[in-house]
């Protein structure tokens, strides 16, 4: 069984994880063929992507059984060729990458989840900084991204002490958007990415972009780059169908072009 599923329907590309008796831990064969299936989620049919995993859990992160033994994976090729990639690809890529965090998500697993641009989690979900335990720093682009979610003093804690965080608390400190109960989190959360596939694809594209680009910039200089991507925006097929849509009081058909 591929420790990937993957499908493309009604516009969304659904990437499971699928390791369930690992709790979807990453190996080698499954940190590519994210990567593969995230550049298949390039194609102009897929209008958003929604990122789960099979079982109890999102994923606990990195398999340990690949860091020890004669055919160990240096830790070095597992950030270069394994996650770097990963977080690389997801923040590129340009329409909106949903996160459903259906179970625990640890170490690299947590970071992958909160580097994408929505995260939504079951109630009984977790999230762990499990770093710190074996001695190791947060990867993944955790100590870029979970300072910025939940600010400094939160990011330090969370990243030396390795607490476990309730889906309850992650909402409520910003970590990620929304939490539903276990029972209709599928449904609920693929009416999320549902909503997305039909919104303006070139827009949501640029909004990205643009965030992508705050990490960065000077208030002026992001005014600047808000001035040049509103400019390519008001060029879309669908703004246009937003205003004729608006004038003729009839909800808008977006194509995502």
């Amino acid at each position: 069984m591929s420790s990937i599923l993957f499908e493309i329907k009604d516009s969304i590309g659904f990437i499971t994880l699928n390791r369930p008796d690992k709790f979807n831990a990453f190996n080698r064969e499954m940190a590519l063929l994210m990567q593969e299936k995230l550049d298949v989620c390039k194609n102009d049919e897929v209008r958003c992507v929604y990122i789960t995993g099979s079982g109890k859990a999102f994923s606990a992160g990195q398999d340990i059984g690949e860091l020890t033994g004669d055919n160990k994976i240096e830790i070095k090729q597992i950030l270069s060729e394994h996650y770097n990639p990963i977080v690389t690809r997801i923040r590129k890529l340009e329409k909106p990458v949903v996160a459903a965090v259906n179970g625990v998500a640890a170490g690299a697993g947590a970071n992958i989840a909160l580097c994408c641009d929505i995260v939504i989690a079951t109630q009984s979900a977790s999230f762990i900084q499990a770093f710190s335990k074996i001695g190791l720093i947060p990867d993944s682009g955790g100590t870029f991204f979970l300072p910025r979610l939940v600010g400094w003093q939160k990011a330090s804690a969370l990243s030396m002490l390795g607490d476990k965080v309730s889906a309850s608390d992650a909402e409520k400190m910003g970590m990620i958007y929304k939490i539903f109960p276990d029972d209709v989190f599928e449904v609920e959360s693929k009416k999320i990415t549902a909503t997305l596939a039909a919104m303006p694809t070139k827009g949501l594209a640029y909004t990205k972009q643009l965030l992508n680009m705050s990490f960065h910039s000077t208030g002026e200089e992001q005014l600047a780059e808000e001035d040049i991507f509103q400019q390519r925006a008001a060029l879309t097929e669908d703004y246009q169908e937003g205003i004729n849509a608006f004038l003729e009081k009839r909800q808008p058909v977006f194509k995502g072009k």
